[in-house]
């Protein structure tokens, strides 16, 4: 069976990661989308609302998991004897950071290859910090994240939909 990994922060999915598993999950008999918990980073939202997110916006795709790590990407990947990390790319700074970690996860696993998917072309700009600032300002999100979680995600970040409320 071949499994990939897609590993992410994902505070929050976006359509743009929705579209990586989409077509990571055509390439694998089991994709694991894995959020992962960053010390270097604070989350807006909590591991357990980013994997709520994932299962309610992947619910229709039947091969693929989500779960939460912490720790060496390449030690979670071979405990879930797994091929490949799938990683998502929009643009050459993505590239140059993303084939460094690429080779940092070969040296620590030998059996383990990194798939990367280009982004579609109309999510080329988005990340989830522009969608984060979008909703903390009231704005529409509603073309940048899964309809399954964009009431979740503005009931968490609009400002003024707090002072308002």
């Amino acid at each position: 069976m071949r499994i990939g990994v897609y590993p992410g922060s994902f505070d929050p999915a976006t359509l743009g990661h929705l579209d990586i598993i989409q077509r990571a999950s055509k390439l694998f008999d089991k994709l694991i989308v894995a959020a992962m918990v960053n010390g270097e980073k604070t989350s807006a939202f909590t591991m357990e609302e980013k994997v709520d997110f994932l299962k309610r916006m992947t619910a229709d795709l039947p091969n693929v998991e989500v779960e939460c790590f912490s720790g060496l990407l390449a030690d979670y990947v071979r405990e879930k004897n797994a091929c490949a990390i799938v990683k998502g790319l929009r643009a050459v700074s993505d590239f140059e950071y993303e084939f460094q970690m690429a080779l940092a996860n070969k040296k620590l696993n030998t059996e383990l290859d990194t798939v990367f998917l280009m982004t579609d072309q109309k999510y080329l700009f988005l990340s989830s910090t522009i969608v984060r600032d979008i909703a903390r300002h009231g704005g529409d999100i509603s073309e940048f994240v899964s309809e399954e979680v964009r009431e979740d995600i503005l009931k968490k970040l609009d400002r003024t939909h707090q002072n308002n409320g």
